[in-house]
């Protein structure tokens, strides 16, 4: 039986906990919240309170690592809210918190990094993109996610695959709900770039599966209505006062492509945005 570390059990990573225990792994997961661990081991998972700071590894991170094939990192930047214009962001440095994990990970059984990344790594491109496409973030946590990226794929002492979600929904994450009611809404022609929490764990478990490793992944179901006609309809839908899009200027917007992940996984979407 492999085990696997899964650093952050949130939105993303708690759900993902329980399915990769129903493949046969043991688990250990990380929370913020002191709360939230006895949810974690009632669940079968190992709990494990840990707080990632820029300066300081917590003491008990390389017994999260302990006897582990494989470390996931499912934890936002969390670079936005109080330090908006970013003036703390050296001191709330994502790339620093993972950077000193690193050394630790380099020390430890970890084989295989499987580092959640984001599609704000590719910016403001108003193209179709693939992983071939050079990134040029805009965003503070699209630059440092893409240095995280490139700091991992460059380590060595164990295997990288970065995959890069599109726009997260499902569970509390409603579409319906993201622009409700608002008025003068801009780039209603843009494509969406979406994909499902279903999905999200199906293809970290195929990668598992699969061992695909060293490699870098787009996420996104490959369902590119306009921002327009998709959010009129979810609206409709859900009985919410529909969106009112901006048509006085030209809209921009990317069109991220999966193509390489479905055939390199063999991956097949289960869960239409619509």
């Amino acid at each position: 039986m492999t085990q696997i570390s899964i650093l952050g059990c949130g939105w993303l990573g708690l759900p993902l906990a329980k399915a990769v225990l129903k493949e046969g792994f043991q688990v250990k997961g990380s929370t913020t919240s002191a709360e939230k661990l006895a949810t974690l081991e009632e669940n079968g998972i190992q709990s494990f309170l840990l707080a990632l700071d820029s300066n300081t590894v917590p003491d008990a991170f390389a017994d999260f690592l302990t006897a582990s094939e494989t470390l996931i990192i499912a934890i936002p930047p969390k670079l936005r809210g109080k330090n908006k214009d970013y003036s703390d962001a050296h001191n709330n440095s994502f790339v620093k918190k993972i950077e000193n994990l690193v050394p630790y990970i380099q020390k430890s059984t970890i084989q295989n990094v499987l580092f959640i990344s984001s599609t704000a790594v590719y910016g403001e491109a108003n193209d179709v993109i693939d992983e071939k496409t050079i990134p040029v973030p805009v965003t503070e946590s699209g630059k440092q996610l893409l240095e995280i990226e490139q700091l991992l794929l460059a380590n060595t002492h164990f295997k990288t695959t970065v995959l890069r979600f599109g726009g997260l929904i499902g569970e509390d994450r409603n579409p319906a709900r993201f622009l409700a009611g608002k008025e003068n809404v801009a780039n209603p022609d843009a494509p969406i770039n979406l994909i499902d929490l279903e999905d999200c764990i199906g293809i970290i478990l195929k990668i598992l599966a699969t061992d695909t490793w060293n490699t870098t992944l787009n996420a996104v179901t490959p369902f590119h209505p306009s921002r327009e006609v998709y959010y009129t309809e979810k609206a409709v839908a859900e009985k919410l006062i529909p969106p009112s899009f901006n048509h006085e200027n030209p809209s921009t917007g990317k069109t991220i492509l999966s193509d390489y992940l479905i055939e390199k996984l063999n991956y097949t979407f289960t869960k239409n945005p619509l």
